[in-house]
Protein backbone atom coordinates (compact mmCIF):
# COMPACT_ATOMS: atom_id res chain seq x y z
CA UNK A 1 0.00 0.00 0.00
CA UNK A 2 1.04 3.74 -0.79
CA UNK A 3 2.38 5.24 2.21
CA UNK A 4 0.34 8.41 1.92
CA UNK A 5 -2.84 5.81 1.62
CA UNK A 6 -1.51 4.45 5.32
CA UNK A 7 -0.89 7.94 6.99
CA UNK A 8 -4.27 8.76 5.97
CA UNK A 9 -5.77 6.02 7.19
CA UNK A 10 -3.71 6.80 10.33
CA UNK A 11 -5.16 10.22 10.41
CA UNK A 12 -8.81 9.39 9.96
CA UNK A 13 -8.10 6.98 13.05
CA UNK A 14 -7.46 9.83 15.04
CA UNK A 15 -10.08 12.13 13.56
CA UNK A 16 -12.78 9.77 13.98
CA UNK A 17 -11.29 8.79 17.84
CA UNK A 18 -11.67 12.86 18.30
CA UNK A 19 -14.81 13.17 16.61
CA UNK A 20 -16.66 10.09 18.63
CA UNK A 21 -15.44 11.83 22.32
CA UNK A 22 -16.53 14.97 21.42
CA UNK A 23 -19.57 13.68 20.60
CA UNK A 24 -19.88 11.67 23.30
CA UNK A 25 -19.08 14.97 25.69
CA UNK A 26 -22.26 16.48 23.98
CA UNK A 27 -24.52 14.22 24.40
CA UNK A 28 -23.65 14.17 28.09
CA UNK A 29 -23.70 18.23 28.34
CA UNK A 30 -20.70 18.89 28.71
CA UNK A 31 -17.99 20.61 26.63
CA UNK A 32 -14.31 20.94 26.41
CA UNK A 33 -13.97 23.87 29.33
CA UNK A 34 -16.45 21.88 31.32
CA UNK A 35 -13.70 18.93 31.25
CA UNK A 36 -10.74 21.71 32.05
CA UNK A 37 -12.46 23.04 34.77
CA UNK A 38 -14.23 20.13 36.49
CA UNK A 39 -10.56 18.26 36.71
CA UNK A 40 -8.56 21.45 37.05
CA UNK A 41 -6.73 21.39 33.93
CA UNK A 42 -5.01 24.49 32.34
CA UNK A 43 -7.88 25.81 29.69
CA UNK A 44 -7.55 24.24 26.27
CA UNK A 45 -5.68 21.19 27.54
CA UNK A 46 -9.14 19.30 26.35
CA UNK A 47 -9.25 20.53 23.40
CA UNK A 48 -5.58 20.22 22.67
CA UNK A 49 -6.29 16.22 24.29
CA UNK A 50 -8.11 15.87 20.97
CA UNK A 51 -5.50 16.47 18.67
CA UNK A 52 -2.19 15.32 20.31
CA UNK A 53 -1.56 13.27 23.29
CA UNK A 54 -2.06 14.44 26.63
CA UNK A 55 -1.86 12.35 29.42
CA UNK A 56 -3.51 13.86 32.15
CA UNK A 57 -6.34 15.14 29.30
CA UNK A 58 -7.26 11.53 28.50
CA UNK A 59 -7.56 10.56 32.09
CA UNK A 60 -9.60 13.19 32.40
CA UNK A 61 -11.82 13.00 29.29
CA UNK A 62 -11.77 9.66 30.19
CA UNK A 63 -13.27 9.36 33.96
CA UNK A 64 -16.00 12.17 32.57
CA UNK A 65 -16.94 9.98 30.00
CA UNK A 66 -16.83 6.72 32.46
CA UNK A 67 -14.27 4.55 30.84
CA UNK A 68 -10.54 3.86 30.08
CA UNK A 69 -8.57 5.83 28.29
CA UNK A 70 -7.03 3.20 26.10
CA UNK A 71 -10.29 2.18 25.14
CA UNK A 72 -11.40 5.88 23.29
CA UNK A 73 -7.66 6.24 21.91
CA UNK A 74 -6.08 3.45 20.96
CA UNK A 75 -3.85 5.20 18.76
CA UNK A 76 -1.87 6.20 21.94
CA UNK A 77 -2.30 3.04 24.00
CA UNK A 78 -1.01 -0.35 23.76
CA UNK A 79 -3.98 -3.15 23.58
CA UNK A 80 -3.20 -4.16 27.17
CA UNK A 81 -3.71 -0.57 28.42
CA UNK A 82 0.03 0.73 28.63
CA UNK A 83 -0.11 3.81 27.01
CA UNK A 84 2.78 4.41 24.14
CA UNK A 85 6.17 6.12 25.22
CA UNK A 86 7.59 7.63 23.27
CA UNK A 87 4.13 8.40 21.35
CA UNK A 88 4.07 7.81 17.52
CA UNK A 89 5.06 11.05 15.26
CA UNK A 90 1.66 10.61 13.39
CA UNK A 91 -0.18 11.44 16.65
CA UNK A 92 1.14 15.07 16.53
CA UNK A 93 0.33 15.71 13.01
CA UNK A 94 -2.67 18.05 12.66
CA UNK A 95 -5.49 17.38 10.57
CA UNK A 96 -6.27 19.76 7.52
CA UNK A 97 -9.52 21.75 7.48
CA UNK A 98 -10.50 19.55 5.15
CA UNK A 99 -10.42 16.33 7.54
CA UNK A 100 -12.47 18.35 9.92
CA UNK A 101 -15.16 19.39 7.84
CA UNK A 102 -15.62 15.75 6.40
CA UNK A 103 -15.53 14.51 9.90
CA UNK A 104 -18.13 16.14 10.99
CA UNK A 105 -20.14 15.54 7.94
CA UNK A 106 -20.15 11.85 8.27
CA UNK A 107 -20.57 12.87 11.96
CA UNK A 108 -24.05 13.80 10.74
CA UNK A 109 -25.04 11.70 8.39
CA UNK A 110 -24.06 13.74 5.64
CA UNK A 111 -21.85 13.11 2.40
CA UNK A 112 -18.19 13.63 2.39
CA UNK A 113 -17.02 15.56 -0.22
Amino acid sequence: MHPDRIAGKAAKARLDEATRVKNRLDELGFSLLDVDRRFNLPRGTAGTTLREPNAAGERAIAALLKTRPHLIWRSRYHADGRRKSPQPSENYQRFTKRDRRQAAEAAIGGEAA
